[in-house]
């Protein structure tokens, strides 16, 4: 466990004093309590946005867990991200309706612009690409998802005017 966490890098959440500071409080508020591997995981991914490999490691080992039940509850609920993400997120619809009104048109669309994959954010740390399942617009289909909005019948020439609304002027 030492040689993996000697291995961080600066960016990482176990690098810098005051995320550190929140992974430590809430394996203490947590440890003794039952559930506590989802408890603290919880917590870390709401303050800090993702539980990276590093952090999984020390997790573990802080609550005397094996690190595969800490990494199991992290790759098991997709909840939980082991990188950050970008300040604005857009995922596309992967339900049936979505996918056959064209959102893989619209995720090529936003690859070839942005020059990223599905689970990438670019290099500024701008926009996040992910993937959903059914959000319940079907009748809007395609639907991609912008932050919190629900944005439908969405066409691969329309998809600039929505990656405007979240670009930073250049």
């Amino acid at each position: 466990m030492t040689r993996l966490l000697k291995e961080i890098s600066a960016s990482d959440p176990l690098s810098i004093a005051e995320q550190k500071l929140i992974i430590d409080t809430a394996i203490k508020e947590n440890k003794e309590r039952p559930g506590a591997v989802m408890l603290v995981l919880n917590e870390v991914q709401g303050k800090i946005g993702h539980v990276s490999p590093p952090m999984q490691v020390y997790i573990a080992h802080k609550l005397n867990v094996p690190l595969g039940q800490v990494h199991g509850v992290v790759t098991f609920y997709s909840f939980f991200k082991t990188k950050p993400r970008g300040k604005h997120t857009i995922k596309f619809c992967l339900g049936t309706a979505c996918y056959v009104a064209g959102v893989p048109q619209l995720i090529e669309k936003a690859k070839q612009m942005l020059d990223i994959d599905l689970g990438e954010t670019t290099p500024d740390g701008e926009i996040t690409l992910e993937e959903c399942r059914c959000v319940g617009a079907c009748s809007q289909a395609p639907v991609v998802v912008v932050d919190e909005e629900v944005q439908g019948k969405l066409k691969p020439n329309k998809f600039p005017q929505v990656l405007k609304k979240v670009q930073k002027p250049s």
